[in-house]
């Protein structure tokens, strides 16, 4: 049986399983409003995924054929993987910012092996080992690029407006664009008195942005035909300090539990990079690739014990801090360095 909570008001989560994957579930929001019930997020693609999704609304007396519409915090698949089942199911809208809609776009549309070739010269330029690049290249001549996650993904029918109402009946859900963990990454202030009359100024379907006890990954925007240094890491702090300034009753993130004193969780991630920041420029008293960055840094198990594939997430984590200390000037790449090494200055 689906585990339901019940947060008051007319909003409900549904614990959504992912598979194979250490956060263990989704929390799928149901919102009540005039013209039916509306999903933020929807969790990922795989059939027990949706016996879980479609169990939970049938213990609230609902059917997904009931679902009016499907507003989704972000694109990766743990959010957005299940929202074109739901609309062939209940022909509901789906709606995202226009920033991830490109990333959904690009992704569906990319010539198989175009990821795979991008990801491995990415890899290279930062110093990647050839242990790690041999099992790209082995898939990208096998051919086995076809089954990731995302190349079938839902595209959008309509656009998430930052600083807007979404057009709820019965519903104030005002967007709030907090880019950082994906480029059209949104929050969701429901602008209404909280049910157990809380002190503060609503609630916020926070996605991953704000998460009790995880600080969500930070890496780069991926776009292999995009030449831009984009600044994820300051993207992120910026969007973590406008949410802090909404003063908002209470947090329903999309993992973990529901939480109070979102200011406060603001103040500990914030301290939390800054600490990240100070000590990456320890590391880098000596020049480093990224790569090696990203072996020296502090994660939830030794490098070692790191799975290939977090590998990568992990290296990109490494780059997006990079940037950010290039950006303030505390680092720079080392001239007529290959792969480029990076410095303290």
């Amino acid at each position: 049986m689906t585990q339901v909570t019940e947060h008051g008001g007319g909003v409900w989560s549904l614990r959504v399983p992912i598979p194979d994957n250490p956060l263990g579930h989704t929390l799928v929001h149901v919102l009540d409003t005039g013209r039916g019930p509306v999903l933020v997020d929807t969790g990922w693609d795989d059939p027990a995924s949706w016996t879980e999704l479609t169990d939970g609304l049938t213990a609230l007396g609902l059917s997904v054929r009931d679902v009016h519409g499907v507003v989704i915090t972000h694109h990766h698949p743990d959010h957005h993987g299940l929202s074109g089942r739901v609309r062939e199911e209940s022909g509901a809208w789906i709606a995202m910012h226009a920033a991830d809609t490109a990333v959904v776009r690009r992704t569906r549309e990319a010539e198989p092996g175009t990821w795979f070739d991008y990801l491995a010269r990415k890899l290279a330029a930062v110093g990647a080992p050839e242990d790690h690049l041999a099992p790209l290249r082995a898939a990208r001549a096998s051919g086995r690029m076809r089954t990731l996650p995302g190349l079938r993904s839902a595209l959008p029918d309509r656009e998430i407006v930052p600083g807007e109402l979404l057009d709820l009946a019965g519903r104030r859900l005002r967007a709030v664009w907090t880019p950082g963990h994906t480029p059209g990454h949104v929050c969701l202030h429901l602008e209404e008195e909280h049910p157990s009359r809380l002190p503060g100024h609503g609630r916020l379907f926070s996605g991953d942005h704000l998460l009790p006890g995880i600080s969500p990954h930070i890496g780069l925007y991926e776009d292999p035909d995009d030449a831009t240094e984009t600044d994820p890491l300051g993207d992120y702090l910026d969007s973590l300090e406008r949410i802090g300034r909404l003063g908002v009753a209470e947090v329903l993130p999309a993992h973990q539990y529901a939480f109070t004193d979102a200011a406060g969780r603001v103040r500990e991630l914030l301290d939390h990079h800054e600490e990240r920041l100070t000590g990456l420029l320890g590391l880098l008293a000596t020049p480093l690739t990224p790569w090696q960055l990203a072996e020296r840094m502090e994660w939830n198990r030794p490098w070692d014990q790191i799975p290939y594939g977090s590998r990568t997430i992990a290296v990109s984590e490494a780059e997006a801090h990079l940037r950010r200390l290039v950006k303030l000037g505390r680092a720079e790449p080392v001239a007529g360095t290959d792969p480029v090494t990076y410095v303290a200055v």
